[in-house]
């Protein structure tokens, strides 16, 4: 028993002095937060990331949450398709007016069966599935034939278009090590069958230029490879930017025939006169403004010539699903605004501006051009009474 009340003992003890030490440590940790709080707001420091002022410009401000016009969104992703319970999505839908979502994130097999399923069974009038493929077995001699059987059966079950992801042409290596190039003919194939079966294939390929840049403070996209340091292109390891798109464009001059949509107005929305002759020399090209928008935002003037010059050639797309960023779509599209918030800060550090766009040429980025390439959306009760 006396054995026992010194081990008591020597446990009472330790614990006191961890009690002491942790409430030391806690009581420098108040002391040292504190006194660099107040030596930053004495000094006037702060990180560039935290610096969000308020404007006291006044100007008009139109916060829009519903679109004009039913819109269809061309590109989403609803990585959860499969077993999502879309009543929810579809009310959120509603209420900013959207009639029709792509979600391009089909992947293939089970899964690409199963989100047809649920679409299918619950609401097949407002969304739309694109298939994915890999590229990993690009070696084997049945690689074009096993993709084209792939995307064939996909589209007899309903799937819309083939959606290829960035990693094409970036990550993306072959049996040896060697990176996949886009123009690669082994992908001939592919885009074979999708002019066949008159599918779009809406291609992501590359990045911000921006991203290859070096990380100092002359990049605009500095605060974004800050915080999502993997998004840094070190031009040591990876091919150009130029490269990239040379091969991009290489590619759909190689294969005209296939109707191509050109993602992130092909990371070409920061040199509108260089979109402008990439869509002049494609006819077979389209675009979409999925995450670009502060792009097109600080432009106002040269966008809005843009949209009115190519307005049979640009798709509404978002990327990422979050119901209050449309609205800043809408705001930007639809009125004349000055000098707003963009809604994610590492995407463009900057003000942004409305391009007030003619109502025929919203018509067309909203709904018109995506029914001319998805024909039966037309049946939509969104779309179905409109009279254009």
């Amino acid at each position: 028993m006396g054995q026992n009340r010194s081990i008591n003992t020597n446990q009472l003890i330790t614990l006191k002095f961890l009690l002491k030490v942790s409430f030391s440590i806690i009581l420098l940790s108040i002391i040292v937060y504190y006194s660099i709080d107040t030596i930053q707001y004495k000094y006037n420091l702060m990180d560039i990331e935290d610096y969000d002022p308020i404007s006291t410009l006044n100007v008009e401000e139109n916060i829009i949450k519903k679109s004009k016009y039913p819109f269809v969104d061309v590109h989403n992703h609803q990585f959860d398709m499969p077993l999502k319970d879309l009543s929810k999505l579809v009310k959120e839908m509603d209420s900013l007016n959207m009639g029709y979502m792509v979600n391009l994130s089909g992947f293939r097999g089970i899964y690409l069966d199963k989100s047809l399923d649920n679409i299918n069974e619950n609401y097949p009038d407002r969304f739309g599935l694109f298939i994915n493929i890999d590229f990993e077995e690009i070696d084997d001699p049945n690689f074009g034939s096993n993709n084209q059987n792939l995307i064939r059966d996909g589209v007899s079950k309903g799937v819309i278009g083939l959606k290829i992801y960035k990693s094409l042409g970036l990550d993306d290596m072959d049996k040896f090590g060697k990176r996949i190039k886009i123009n690669d003919k082994r992908l001939k194939p592919i885009w074979d069958i999708c002019a066949e079966l008159n599918i779009p294939v809406l291609i992501h390929s590359g990045d911000p230029q921006a991203f290859w840049y070096p990380k100092d403070k002359f990049n605009e996209r500095w605060i974004e490879l800050k915080q999502k340091p993997g998004r840094f292109r070190d031009p040591s390891k990876n091919p150009s930017f130029e490269e990239v798109i040379k091969e991009q464009h290489e590619m759909f001059k190689n294969n005209p025939k296939t109707t191509f949509i050109n993602a992130h107005l092909g990371w070409l929305g920061n040199d509108l006169d260089r979109l402008s002759k990439h869509l002049d020399d494609n006819p077979n090209v389209i675009t979409e403004i999925g995450a670009v928008l502060a792009e097109l935002g600080r432009q106002p003037k040269r966008a809005r010539k843009f949209f009115i010059d190519y307005q049979d050639r640009i798709l509404f797309g978002k990327d990422s699903y979050k119901v209050s960023e449309y609205y800043t779509y809408f705001r930007v599209l639809e009125t004349d605004d000055e000098y707003f918030d963009y809604y994610r800060k590492r995407h463009g550090n900057w003000k942004i501006y409305g391009l007030d766009l003619p109502d025929e040429v919203l018509k067309k980025v909203y709904y018109k051009n995506a029914l001319n390439l998805f024909p039966h959306i037309r049946e939509n009760k969104f779309f179905k009474n409109l009279n254009d």
